[in-house]
């Protein structure tokens, strides 16, 4: 995994899964970064205070994406620790799902699945695009890179509505829509903070939890963390603004 080297990371979603992963990635780095901060619905669990543990680069925050007072103190925490020189990449993995068909499909499951895997990105984007664009101004960097500021939102080729994969495995109306609106989010983020040196992109880790059948998406987790942390070092401005997969293949929207 070499070639990431960042200065700050914040990863949503660390109680377990791929945030959770993708900080033992982080930590496993040839070079870490100086601060990694690891938000939790619970802080307090047991899976990644292990994970931290030993680790003084890390500092566990509870962060509920769902609730803007609760993004709001996390971005607190978060400028009290990096002060002037921003925050170089903020990694939305939060997310959720219903299991759905067309037929059953509810107003209510749209409702919750949307407020986590497409409002809760795009309410943290709006907290922390001040210390993002404290980063792309204070490292002094002209390209587009995670290490100067990006915004990574973990999403799936399940949203790619040209390739609508796997629809006779799994309908999951409120996931699909989910992760196709937080592909939009991303494109008009790269539109809005672009010229601010910040870089947005989508990444699916094809890690599919149930796995949809064999072949399909990577063998483990840490493959898959293997595989976008290895695109994150590649990423640059040319890439603003798109959709990629854990294998460093372009996606399409």
């Amino acid at each position: 995994m070499e070639g990431l080297s960042v200065g700050s990371v914040l990863l949503t979603a660390c109680d377990g899964g791929l945030g959770l992963g993708l900080l033992k990635g982080l930590l496993e780095l040839p070079s870490p970064p100086r601060h990694i901060f690891a938000a939790c619905l619970d802080p307090q669990s047991k899976a990644v205070n292990e994970v931290a543990l030993g680790f003084p680069n890390v500092r566990i925050l509870p962060l509920d994406v769902t609730d803007p007072n609760s993004i709001k103190a996390a971005v607190r925490k978060v400028q009290a620790e990096v002060g002037s020189a921003g925050l170089n990449l903020l990694i939305n993995s939060s997310g959720t799902t219903r299991r759905s068909t067309v037929a059953t499909e509810t107003a209510e499951n749209m409702s919750l699945v949307y407020t986590t895997n497409t409002i809760g990105p795009l309410q943290t984007c709006q907290a922390f695009l001040p210390l993002l664009k404290e980063a792309a101004e204070a490292e002094g960097q002209r390209e587009m890179s995670c290490s100067r500021a990006a915004i990574i939102n973990i999403s799936s080729i399940l949203g790619s509505i040209e390739v609508a994969e796997a629809w006779q495995e799994r309908q999951d109306i409120c996931y699909r829509c989910s992760k196709a609106a937080l592909n939009m989010l991303t494109k008009c983020l790269a539109l809005e903070y672009g010229s601010s040196g910040i870089l947005c992109v989508s990444v699916d880790p094809g890690h599919v939890t149930p796995p949809l059948e064999q072949g399909m998406g990577p063998v483990t987790l840490e493959e898959s963390v293997r595989g976008v942390l290895q695109l994150l070092a590649q990423l640059s401005a040319t890439n603003n603004g798109t959709f990629w997969d854990w294998r460093g293949q372009r996606l399409p929207w």
